[in-house]
């Protein structure tokens, strides 16, 4: 009872103050009570979303088709994914007494905490989105990463997992857990061209022999096979079977699942929210949602802060786009190049802890493509503490020095963007993303990112 009131005053005052309290108040909790997660989730259905990319669009799409669905529910929308913050969510959630007011919660889940959040709630259900290289000074190889999910999936020996067939690491789960899985997938490729990007699993993980791909749709992911010892692609119970559309307005695809085919509208770009889609779809079938249902939360559901988040300012319109590591920011890429008509494109790059103190990533993202774009690119703005270099890999990548400009400083930066008139494009790290929206936010009136 200290705890959770402890929990809840901390976090009243800091909203008070203008700021998020996602974080420090869990972590008051948890030092007068380290078990408390446990105790304030024992009779809550919970499940679990985790994996490298796609965690909070992911769980923003199933928190649409819990709702459609009549079911109350509390998830951690704010982004606070580790374990001090989503005790902190439990905590609002809960009365003083300890019993929450929701039967059902939605998680999002870092992949080196859920090993420890998966210690004290017994999952229903666990979707892994993933595993790509990502803040190698936090996560080490992908091989570290996996290995964290594979710890967090032992402590659920209840769960259904709901695992990505297209991604040759997460599949390797199947084979070591005696937990009932479902399959995602695209049995399809999602762009027109052929992708050829550097690729974060290139070899087998059980014999390390190079892999063949019958196709790949961005990354290491694909209908993927070894030669040598035979591993290969799961057939997915809930896959993607055409891809009609992809602009930037969304996507329209065809949903196969065990309850039939769902024509679908998604109502956010890029392929890799396809992938975010199907792992919903897959997810609402371990729960048992009616697949119609999660197929509808699909075309209206709202995007989590800074991942395809739009503001009209001014009659401006600027798009925040997320970017953490190679694999999602060519995606990216794949999106922002495909305009018609001459873009602003603006990068913030931070290197605090949350971030990855190593920005050496950004030299392994295909810049070049912006370069391509000839007179499509109007102009690249750099910011964030580590503008400089960012700056730098843009320079290298051959864009000219009189489209470049670096704005140290976030109010001059949105000055200078809206002081021109074409379509904008912000992508920045977690930080900066923070940063940029707060100032966005107290400046022009937008909702707080943990509202």
């Amino acid at each position: 009872m200290i705890a959770v009131a402890a929990c809840k005053l901390a976090r009243f005052g800091l909203r008070l103050l203008g700021r998020g309290g996602t974080d420090f108040p869990g972590r008051i909790a948890l030092k007068l009570c380290p078990d408390l997660l446990g105790r304030l989730a024992k009779d809550v259905t919970v499940v679990i979303v985790t994996g490298t990319n796609g965690k909070t669009t992911t769980s923003r799409m199933l928190e649409q088709a819990v709702a459609d669905a009549g079911i109350s529910y509390l998830a951690n929308r704010s982004g606070a994914n580790l374990l001090s913050g989503v005790t902190a969510e439990f905590c609002a959630a809960s009365t003083l007494g300890g019993k929450c007011r929701h039967p059902f919660a939605l998680i999002e889940a870092d992949e080196a905490a859920f090993k420890a959040i998966s210690t004290f709630v017994d999952a229903k259900a666990i979707v892994v989105t993933n595993v790509f290289r990502d803040q190698l000074d936090r996560y080490g190889e992908v091989t570290h990463t996996l290995d964290n999910i594979r710890i967090g999936i032992s402590h659920s020996p209840h769960a259904t997992l709901c695992l990505n067939a297209d991604d040759s690491l997460v599949s390797s789960l199947a084979d070591e857990m005696s937990n009932p899985v479902i399959f995602y997938g695209v049995n399809v490729p999602i762009y027109a061209s052929q992708v050829t990007e550097v690729s974060d699993a290139p070899y087998c993980i059980r014999c390390k022999h190079e892999y063949v791909y019958a196709h790949i749709t961005y990354g290491h992911l694909g209908s993927f096979r070894c030669p040598h010892c035979g591993y290969a692609r799961h057939t997915p119970q809930v896959a993607v079977t055409q891809v009609f559309s992809t602009d930037e307005s969304g996507s329209h695809v065809m949903f196969h699942t065990d309850g039939g085919d769902f024509d679908t509208q998604i109502n956010l770009p890029g392929g890799y929210n396809i992938y975010n889609a199907c792992a919903t779809m897959a997810m609402g079938q371990a729960i048992g949602l009616d697949p119609a249902v999660t197929s509808r939360a699909l075309g209206h559901f709202s995007c989590g802060f800074g991942r395809m988040e739009k503001f009209e300012i001014n009659g401006h319109s600027l798009r925040m786009i997320l970017i953490k590591n190679p694999a999602g920011c060519n995606q990216v890429l794949n999106f922002v190049t495909a305009a018609r008509e001459p873009v602003l494109f603006v990068a913030c790059l931070n290197d605090r802890q949350q971030d990855g103190r190593d920005v050496s990533w950004i030299w392994d993202v295909d810049f070049e493509r912006l370069t391509a774009m000839g007179d499509r690119l109007a102009a690249i703005y750099t910011s964030g503490e580590r503008a400089e270099d960012m700056a730098l890999r843009f320079h290298y990548a051959g864009v000219p020095a009189e489209k470049l400009r670096i704005y140290k400083d976030y109010g001059q930066l949105l000055d200078a963007v809206l002081a021109q008139d074409k379509p904008v494009y912000l992508m920045p790290t977690y930080t900066a993303m923070l940063g940029l929206r707060e100032k966005i936010s107290k400046t022009y009136g937008f909702k707080d990112f943990w509202e």
